[in-house]
């Protein structure tokens, strides 16, 4: 049985609003691909909203959801960041940074209704966001004289492919990202293919 090779992710940044008891919570949606970016968001963000009460954010990286992260920024602990986690989970994304900023509105909420407010204005900017699947791929090199370019691409007719690299110096040289789920078939049939040196690229 084959083991599912795709994942979703924000095709573009969302925002959504909700007032609770006087409380105003802005939420905002990113498409992220590393804690880089995470950071420029988050520091645009306080610059500016800088008056706000609270930043709170959560992220989830990598094609399989690896990397998570929940940041109460002040409010009680478990009331805020992992609401908002939740939310991005419970969508099945992935690569996404949800920050909710909330300006104090006079009225305590309690954990309950923080959990609820926080939890909910995460989920009103992802439920309005675009959002896309992707495949996780593993990346072949192929090598060839010039005369047996045309072998490479008879290799790859029968897959989905994407070429990442391209190059004609020596010889001919094709960098390759095939879908996880080809790629064992892909080997087997590489393998075969003798006027061709391949091998798999190492993720980093």
């Amino acid at each position: 049985m084959l083991f599912d090779d795709t994942y979703t992710e924000l095709a573009e940044g969302s925002e959504a609003q909700l007032r609770e008891k006087g409380s105003r919570f802005f939420a905002f949606a990113y498409p992220v691909h590393s804690e880089g970016e995470i950071k420029e968001h988050l520091a645009a963000l306080r610059l500016k909203y800088p008056d706000a009460t609270h930043h709170v954010y959560a992220y989830v990286l990598g094609p399989g959801g690896e990397a998570q992260r929940a940041n109460d920024d002040g409010e009680p602990s478990g009331s805020s960041g992992r609401p908002v986690l939740r939310a991005i989970l419970s969508a099945g994304l992935t690569n996404t940074l949800v920050v909710v900023v909330r300006y104090f509105g006079g009225t305590l909420l309690g954990i309950p209704g923080l959990i609820a407010s926080y939890g909910g204005a995460a989920e009103l900017t992802l439920q309005s966001a675009a959002k896309k699947t992707c495949l996780i791929e593993v990346e072949f090199s192929i090598e060839s004289d010039f005369e047996n370019e045309q072998a490479i691409h008879l290799l790859l007719r029968s897959f989905e492919f994407r070429v990442v690299d391209r190059q004609y110096e020596t010889g001919v040289f094709y960098r390759v990202a095939i879908r996880r789920n080809d790629s064992i078939r892909f080997e087997k049939a590489a393998s075969e293919a003798y006027k061709l040196s391949v091998k798999s690229i190492p993720t980093d």
